[in-house]
């Protein structure tokens, strides 16, 4: 079956229920079933995004437009990973009790809304893809996972996201800020602060796919190969250290494999981070004391 049989049969599926709410992160994987349920259901597809701690602000200002070019209905239910000693506890299954929480607001807000079924973005291509300890809550709250139903892979999946005209078609996977810290050591509002932060000076010095890796105060920057020259860069350098020092960083280091997912806790599988954890959150706003116009100066300046 190819992909345009494949999404029409998730469409007819989708159109035999009275109506949906997808979890909805603003990745590409959670902006195609919304797609596709708006198109099946119109104002009975919902589009609900967790609003928590656990992801940048700019994740919810995603998908606050990626929801508005869908035309999906939108909604933003709140909940507190910290909240939970095990979630906080991050250990090997810390995905687990995040996407059961994350889940289980998603129901919450079904229910209030007269819903019964529930979508996540899981995709076909997700359950080979090692370690994924979120997966087994979408299957023990009996989330509906259509992509994976019908056997759409990845590749699929954004190519589905380029037929709809989505901006988020490729879009780099993005893990929620506790990917950023090394298993056994406790997810804070502190820790996920500053890293946040310091990913976003990054992305407003014109990096496009990296991550901040929080060692208890040591900064491990990780960027693509194709970007590995520009943060190698001395004034780079420099600003970076300097930057996010004054964020809370006692030592800043860029790690010279490049960005690589699941490397915050290397040869343990319980810190991976994958798009799939990734669905459905977004936190309040960066606090007011961190200069978004800070600039580094280059060779030419």
């Amino acid at each position: 079956m190819n992909v345009e049989a494949k999404a029409a049969a998730v469409r007819a599926d989708l159109a035999e229920r009275d109506g949906v709410l997808i979890a909805f992160s603003g990745g590409v994987d959670s902006s195609v079933v919304a797609a596709l349920a708006h198109d099946a259901l119109g104002e009975d597809a919902v589009a609900c995004t967790a609003k928590s701690e656990t992801l940048p602000a700019a994740e919810l200002d995603d998908a606050n437009r990626v929801a508005d070019e869908i035309g999906v209905r939108h909604e933003i239910a709140e909940f507190s990973e910290l909240s939970s000693d095990e979630f906080v506890a991050n250990d090997g299954d810390r995905c687990y009790h995040c996407r059961t929480m994350r889940l289980s607001a998603m129901f919450d807000a079904a229910r209030e809304l007269g819903i019964t079924t529930v979508c996540d973005g899981t995709n076909a291509s997700d359950p080979g893809e090692g370690h994924r300890p979120g997966l087994r809550a979408v299957e023990e709250l009996n989330a509906y996972s259509p992509l994976l139903e019908h056997d759409i892979t990845k590749e699929e999946v954004r190519g589905i996201a380029r037929e709809y005209g989505l901006s988020v078609a490729d879009k780099p996977a993005m893990a929620c800020l506790s990917s950023r810290i090394p298993t056994g050591l406790a997810v804070t509002e502190e820790r996920l602060s500053r890293v946040e932060k310091a990913e976003t000076l990054l992305r407003t010095w014109g990096f496009e796919q990296f991550r901040v890796r929080d060692h208890d105060g040591l900064a491990r920057i990780e960027v693509a190969p194709e970007e590995l020259e520009r943060a190698l860069d001395s004034d780079f350098v420099r600003a970076a250290r300097e930057h996010l020092a004054d964020i809370g960083f006692e030592h800043v280091t860029l790690d010279l494999h490049g960005y690589r997912t699941g490397s915050v806790s290397p040869g343990d599988d319980g810190g991976a981070e994958t798009a799939a954890e990734a669905e459905g959150d977004a936190s309040d706003t960066v606090s007011g004391d961190l200069d978004l116009g800070a600039e580094y100066p280059t060779a030419e300046d």
